[in-house]
């Protein structure tokens, strides 16, 4: 893994063994992972379009382009592959009061 993804791969592994990644749910179906990083901040992550709102993957992955993802993004794959992410169902509301908290966060 580490050959792969470079410096993101121990501390993703790290994240996945602490159970840091949690799968939000709606009853709709929508899907958002939540990491709660190493300096206890807790990003969101969207695996469906490749991308998480800490401010690594802007700068390296998005600004430099010099990674593919962040630690975050894989340890949500990494969780996905294992089975070992948490499950958390919330209303359609709440999801887009997780979502709308992370935009006004960046603006």
């Amino acid at each position: 893994l580490k050959f792969i993804f470079g410096p993101s791969a121990v501390p993703a592994l790290d994240l996945v063994d602490q159970r840091s990644v949690t799968r939000v749910v709606s009853p709709s179906g929508r899907t958002a992972y939540q990491v709660l990083g190493s300096s206890g901040k807790l990003y969101t992550c969207y695996s469906s379009c490749h991308f998480c709102t800490c401010p690594a993957f802007g700068f390296s992955v998005l600004q430099k382009s010099e990674s593919l993802l962040c630690k975050h993004i894989l340890a949500v794959y990494l969780s996905r592959a294992m089975g070992a992410c948490q499950e958390l169902t919330v209303s359609e509301e709440q999801l887009t009061n997780i979502l709308l908290a992370e935009e006004e966060e960046e603006g």
